[in-house]
């Protein structure tokens, strides 16, 4: 795939993208031809909604799936499925030349989405067939329920003179939600440190060492390049025994973004412009707030039962946390001799601390875990599960450390796989799964197969050596695939509610969460683990001390999660509801740290410095989709752990956690089934009740905060 500059694309050049195709065609992408081929699929979307409109206003006859619906939502698919290539590279190889074309693009479809769904004749040709369609399935019927229960909540039923204002809206939100990312990315990016005394790296392990120095050779350098890249940041906060340098690391990466750096990287004013406009565009639509517009289309019931929720558990937890804490200080104080116990120093007093119980290091460990290994053992394990295979393909992608694979099932092809897994800075940070293509069988009976991406931010390898994974990251890649598995694993053949496709929101992380559980096992990883000098597997003595440490600093971890999420929750349901006389819906960055710290005061056990500018970098929730959601990590972890449940009850009969009979089930009941019913019915017909906490605080809490973990 190329970015360079080339002649106007002519229609032989555009035709991979725009006929019909299973993979994205990225041996076919430039930015021009993406920017000619998205204006060609959009004026041919535009055509298919005035056929779809005229054919509402004109004929009062019965409306049909196959004659009205299907040629609309064919045309919408591809121009969807094109922008979402250009999405993803906005997120994996964000180029100044591909970042042009995104944010040239991103008003025109914005417009486009937003003005569709809030069509009134889309949407009462969507109601009359609903009720009087000859050719509705029980798919059909619930892909356009949930499309019209969209439509409401997109506008349609806005009256005419609040339509203008609300498409503003959304096109704004749009064009914030982008440069917040991109400032994120380029402040990350903007700051480096080149360490030429070899005395500072004092504490980091040889693998962080030589990605380092590797980084500045590439710099024509000599010494040892340190970035705010996570593969670098982690490490240096975790290791490194220089108390200035993580102090100075610390600031810079807890100050990206905001105003104590340049001011066209500041994401103050966008974030709290974000909550303003989301604030107005609830209440346009007839809710007191965005957080009561979010619960909408998700489980939980109410605002109210969120707080109840997250009260609860922060109750629970927070006995944990200040055994924790008070643990950690201690330790610090006495052993370590630092006292007061900074935010800086929290990282590697824990590590420390850790390997003073526990008598084992993150990094001893990442050694048996190779990622080669590690992929193999994630692989066998599905296969195990769900009776899927895995095998590695050549497809056209977006960088060359990008595999990809094909999963088939029972002879037949699933889906295919797309593996991103190194960092690198024109990657945004993080980890997360993304879908190319949702299954779906077109009227003349082609099936399109589910097709995902799967990104992680790993350390690229050095050299000969393969990269190795922390525990975490190997938890990490779980999670995603889990993710992915949920998206490729449907048997719903409707796309609108294949796989991921209209999963209730804090349902969407129960499939994710849950295959986590499986990295803890000790059968599982005997497959994962190869020592990366002797191939040696996971000896059973370090295991032991592992899982001894499962449950270390887990209350901290999660009041953590329960700040995020409470934060988050309080700044979309207080803030900027009211409005001025003048009609705005004003929001100020002060009024937004000061319920961070109100939070803070309520749920967490330590206080980053007042400087800190969290929120400048809280990317879920200001340029991804968990506004007024993030509770739902801590939500479907309620589902997840007690679907893991049903697998432990099932390993004391039988003998093995991975039991291929119980994954059947799980395969049928939640992942084959996507959207085509409601997330907790799928749940009840798996676990044959509806949840329980109880699992959650014991596998993610363990013992008693009065008591030590088993083993230590």
């Amino acid at each position: 795939m190329t970015t360079m500059t080339e002649k106007t694309p002519t229609s032989d050049d555009l035709t991979p993208l725009l006929t019909h195709w299973q993979f994205p065609p990225f041996d076919a992408l430039t930015p021009e031809r993406a920017t000619a081929a998205i204006r060609s699929a959009l004026a041919t979307a535009q055509a298919a909604v005035t056929q779809a409109k005229r054919a509402v206003q004109t004929t009062n006859a019965a409306l049909t799936w196959a004659e009205w619906y299907a040629p609309l939502d064919e045309a919408l698919e591809r121009l969807g499925a094109l922008w979402g290539v250009v999405a993803h590279l906005h997120s994996v190889l964000d180029t100044p030349e591909w970042r042009a074309v995104y944010n040239e693009l991103l008003p025109e479809m914005t417009r486009f989405w937003s003005e569709l769904g809030q069509d009134p004749d889309l949407y009462g040709g969507m109601k009359r067939l609903l009720a009087q369609a000859p050719d509705l399935n029980a798919w059909r019927r619930r892909a356009l329920e949930l499309e019209v229960r969209d439509r409401l909540l997109s506008g349609a039923e806005l009256p005419e003179t609040a339509r203008p204002r609300f498409l503003a809206i959304q096109e704004r939100l749009s064009a914030l939600a982008a440069k917040f990312s991109e400032n994120l990315l380029d402040a990350t990016n903007a700051y480096s440190e080149l360490v030429t005394d070899e005395a500072q790296l004092a504490g980091l392990p040889e693998t962080v060492r030589a990605m380092a120095r590797a980084a500045a050779e590439r710099d024509g350098a000599s010494g040892w390049k340190f970035t705010l890249q996570m593969p670098f940041y982690l490490p240096v906060m975790q290791y490194a025994e220089d108390r200035a340098w993580r102090a100075r690391f610390y600031r810079a990466y807890a100050t990206r973004a905001s105003e104590f750096g340049p001011p066209e990287q500041d994401n103050g004013p966008i974030l709290t412009e974000i909550l303003a406009l989301r604030q107005e565009e609830a209440q346009l639509l007839g809710f007191p707030h965005y957080a009561a517009y979010s619960l909408a289309p998700k489980m939980a019931p109410s605002p109210e039962a969120v707080r109840d929720f997250l009260a609860d558990l922060a109750r629970a937890a927070r006995p944990y946390a200040e055994r924790d804490k008070a643990e950690l200080e201690r330790f610090a104080r006495d052993t370590l001799g630092v006292s007061p116990l900074e935010a800086w120093d929290i990282a590697f007093a824990s590590e420390k601390l850790r390997q003073a119980k526990y008598a084992f290091s993150d990094d001893e460990l990442r050694q048996y875990f190779p990622l080669p290994k590690v992929l193999d053992g994630l692989f066998a394990l599905i296969t195990r599960l769900y009776g899927v295979t895995f095998e590695e393909v050549v497809l056209p992608t977006w960088h060359a450390d990008v595999r990809t694979y094909r999963l088939d099932k029972a002879g037949e092809t699933v889906g295919y796989l797309y593996l991103d897994l190194f960092a690198r800075e024109t990657k945004k940070g993080g980890a997360w799964m993304n879908d190319a293509k949702s299954r779906h069988r077109h009227l003349d009976g082609r099936v399109d197969h589910p097709v995902v991406y799967l990104v992680c931010n790993f350390a690229p390898p050095v050299g000969d050596k393969p990269t190795t994974l922390t525990h975490d990251e190997v938890l990490t890649l779980f999670h995603e695939m889990g993710h992915g598995l949920h998206h490729l694993l449907t048997q719903v053949e409707e796309r609108e509610i294949a796989g991921l496709n209209h999963v209730e929101w804090d349902a969407v992380e129960l499939p994710s969460q849950f295959f986590e559980f499986f990295a803890w096992e000790w059968e599982v990883l005997q497959t994962l683990t190869a020592h990366v000098e002797t191939g040696e597997t996971l000896p059973r003595a370090l295991f032991d001390k592992m899982t001894a440490a499962r449950f270390f600093q887990a209350g901290m971890q999660t009041v953590r999660q329960i700040e995020f999420a409470l934060f988050d929750f309080r700044i979309h349901s207080e803030l900027g509801v009211a409005a001025t006389p003048e009609g705005r819906h004003d929001v100020a960055l002060d009024d937004v740290m000061r319920i961070l710290d109100e939070v803070r005061a309520e749920v967490a056990v330590f206080t980053p410095p007042q400087w800190h500018r969290f929120p400048h970098s809280f990317s879920h929730i200001f340029a991804g989709g968990y506004a007024a959601g993030y509770y739902s990590y801590k939500w479907a972890e309620v589902l997840a752990a007690d679907a893991y449940q049903a697998f432990l009850e099932a390993a004391e009969t039988r003998g093995s956690v991975v039991d291929p009979t119980v994954g059947e089930r799980f395969w049928r009941e939640i992942l084959a089934v996507g959207a085509s019913r409601p997330a907790l019915e799928s749940f009840v017909a798996f676990r044959g009740r509806e949840p329980k906490i109880d699992a959650l605080l014991a596998l993610t809490l363990g013992s008693q905060p009065d008591t030590e973990p088993t083993g230590a």
